[in-house]
């Protein structure tokens, strides 16, 4: 697999620079490295350990190394790089201590992706406390946790975006029911590991995202759009196209990530994602006239007069007040670079 592009990891490393030094010969604990969120860590975090001659020692969990080596040959091969073989749940922890921890193991399956929902094991809270675990016999003392914005349940249509004080939660008896309720409990988890052991967890709640390394066969829907341009062939929106949605680029995810583990507030969580939410249908015209404007969209179905439209759309006012975060790539170039790092250059 290719690597990301080099211009938007200098983004990254460009809006970060003044917070790598505390991490100076430090030993880092990683696991979902080979996830989308995890690849841009990596990637982002060895460029900077190169450039910063930071001395940093990355430790990442997979269940097949082989498999890692092949897919990602840049971060396995890289020398400040170990693979740990195991599963979330039952790793044996390596020695030594590992002054931070991102977990980001738990990624959304083949259901509806980019809300962070379906397909998922019920089996998230034995892995985050197997990784608190570790951070606590390792002396850890900052661990990240990337979260979701699917800890809210069902998001009012009648509030825009949601916040990180809004009290609501997943339906219990609902599809998405084990993977919002297994974030939260991993929250919980994580606040009680600090009041107790003294780690300071971090909590990032993801929404959508879009990026180089993004699939786009599994059911993202700005993945598939670009996948169906890319195959010159109708950009296909199931159902009605109202449901509401934002996409933040991978490069100002990694921005914020790595802000939100340095300098985030210990156990007070922030919202991570886009807040200049459109529909679904008018995402599908935006990949098509970003890409190709030949390429005709089509809805499944009508809207239904007087329905107010699902939304998972995130307020991020927390992220920008307290930690000086923002967005800085406009959706037509965050299709643009997706489609182009796939090969394929617009057609206008």
């Amino acid at each position: 697999m290719q690597a990301l592009p080099a211009t938007d990891l200098d983004h990254v490393i460009n809006h970060t620079r003044g917070l790598w030094e505390e991490m100076r010969g430090a030993r880092i604990f990683i696991t979902g490295g080979t996830g989308f969120f995890g690849r841009w860590l990596m990637e982002s975090l060895l460029l900077a350990n190169d450039r910063l001659e930071l001395g940093v020692v990355a430790t990442v969990l997979t269940r097949e190394p082989g498999v890692f080596a092949r897919n990602t040959p840049r971060i396995a091969t890289h020398p400040a790089v170990r693979l740990l073989q195991g599963d979330v749940r039952t790793f044996d922890f390596p020695f030594g201590d590992f002054r931070y921890v991102i977990h980001g193991a738990t990624e959304p399956g083949r259901g509806e992706a980019d809300e962070a929902g379906k397909g998922v094991s019920p089996a998230v809270a034995p892995g985050i406390h197997r990784v608190l675990e570790f951070a606590r016999q390792r002396n850890t003392g900052k661990l990240l946790f990337t979260s979701s914005g699917a800890v809210y349940g069902r998001q009012p249509p009648h509030v825009s975006h949601i916040t990180e004080d809004y009290g609501g939660a997943p339906d219990a008896a609902g599809p998405k029911a084990s993977y919002g309720e297994g974030k939260r409990v991993s929250e919980l988890l994580c606040i009680d590991y600090a009041a107790n052991f003294g780690i300071e967890c971090k909590i990032a709640r993801g929404f959508a995202f879009t990026g180089p390394g993004l699939p786009l066969d599994l059911n993202f829907a700005i993945g598939n759009f670009i996948r169906d341009v890319i195959a010159v062939r109708p950009v296909q929106v199931n159902g009605d196209g109202s449901p509401r949605r934002s996409y933040m680029y991978a490069a100002d995810l990694a921005v914020w990530l790595w802000t939100i583990l340095f300098r985030g507030t210990n156990c007070r969580p922030y919202n991570t994602g886009s807040e200049n939410d459109l529909s679904v249908g008018d995402l599908a015209r935006a990949v098509s006239d970003a890409l190709n404007p030949a390429i005709p969209v089509r809805i499944a179905s009508p809207a239904v007069r007087g329905k107010e439209p699902e939304r998972y759309v995130p307020s991020t006012a927390r992220a920008r007040s307290e930690l000086g975060l923002g967005e800085h790539f406009p959706l037509h170039e965050v299709i643009r670079r997706t489609a182009a790092w796939y090969g394929f250059a617009p057609l206008r």
